[in-house]
């Protein structure tokens, strides 16, 4: 285990993720168009299942919605299985690139690291364009310190959602694990939204999502704290966690603030829409070097865990 995964590790720190024919790409065309056939909700009104005039339109679309989160994972759940079932080079083979492809620590850092050489730069154009490529906030009218700020916050979210959650279901399911969850995950950024168009729709892959991160995300604050500042990561994650609107993003998001010792979340806009979110962390405001401190604290926890994964295999080897 602890081989397979320092091989897909060494594969994405070398070549980070797939430039061409990544299947999250074929995968995610997919989606919308299951997307664009099942959603009652969707503006051009054009869904191909009706389960009886007698059913709530809301009960119809969570009903399409689940429909179209069993046909995207299952069956590709399911090959993976099948092609692991047997041990030997081809299922390690296969083993290894779908944790690759599963983890994104490569790319995440690459772009936190290229927003922050442009702050270091004094090039804030190049800084916002390059941020809104990790986040789903408008970008356009973003001082330094936001920039910093966004920047900081999604790489401590996606530390878990890329990294640790994905090394997490490998180890408590092999590969069909890591590709539920890498689907999933997926798909809760595509339809997981709270609006008129996927509240309904999108209900039960948020759900759905929400728990295959609710323990990976507790063991990355835990991983944070253990990384940097102790109490602090301690205090904002036990006071501050829990005011987040994500039962998953608010805790990692607040133990990294605190490890870190800076003050995150406050105010921010969401396609064009002001959205007025709990603090987060203590200190200093974040800054350029704010952004650094957070890959390198995402690389120390990634170090821990590769460590007690191998303390836990070692039985295994005799």
């Amino acid at each position: 285990m602890l081989i397979i995964l320092l091989c897909a590790l060494l594969l994405d720190y070398f070549f980070g993720e797939p430039r061409r024919y990544h299947p999250l790409v074929a995968f995610g065309r997919f989606a919308h168009y299951l997307e664009q056939r099942l959603n009652e909700d969707r503006v051009d009104k054009h869904s191909v299942f009706h389960w009886g005039k007698n059913v709530q339109s809301w009960q119809q679309n969570r009903l399409n919605g689940l429909i179209a989160l069993l046909v995207c994972i299952l069956p590709a759940a399911w090959l993976v299985h099948l092609l692991v079932a047997e041990e030997g080079f081809f299922t390690y083979l296969i083993e290894i690139i779908s944790i690759y492809l599963a983890v994104g620590l490569n790319s995440l850092k690459s772009h936190a690291r290229q927003v922050f050489s442009a702050i270091q730069n004094h090039n804030k154009d190049k800084a916002r364009s390059t941020l809104a490529l990790m986040v789903s906030r408008d970008t356009q009218t973003m001082d330094e310190q936001a920039i910093c700020r966004a920047a900081t916050e999604s790489v401590l979210e996606n530390g878990s959602d890329a990294v640790f959650a994905a090394i997490f279901w490998f180890v408590i399911a092999g590969a069909p694990g890591v590709i539920i969850y890498r689907l999933s995950n997926t798909l809760d950024a595509m339809w997981g939204y709270k609006n008129a168009r996927y509240q309904h729709f999108g209900f039960f892959i948020a759900k759905f999502d929400d728990l295959l991160n609710f323990i990976p995300a507790r063991l990355t604050a835990l991983s944070y704290a253990l990384m940097g500042h102790w109490q602090n990561a301690l205090n904002c994650w036990s006071k501050q966690g829990p005011l987040w609107d994500s039962p998953n993003a608010g805790v990692v998001m607040a133990a990294g603030a605190g490890a870190l010792n800076v003050k995150l979340g406050g105010e921010d806009s969401y396609h064009g829409e002001i959205k007025y979110r709990a603090d987060l962390g203590c200190g200093a405001d974040a800054q350029a070097d704010t952004i650094e401190q957070a890959c390198l604290l995402v690389d120390r926890a990634t170090m821990t865990w590769l460590v007690v994964i191998a303390l836990f295999s070692i039985p295994l080897w005799f």
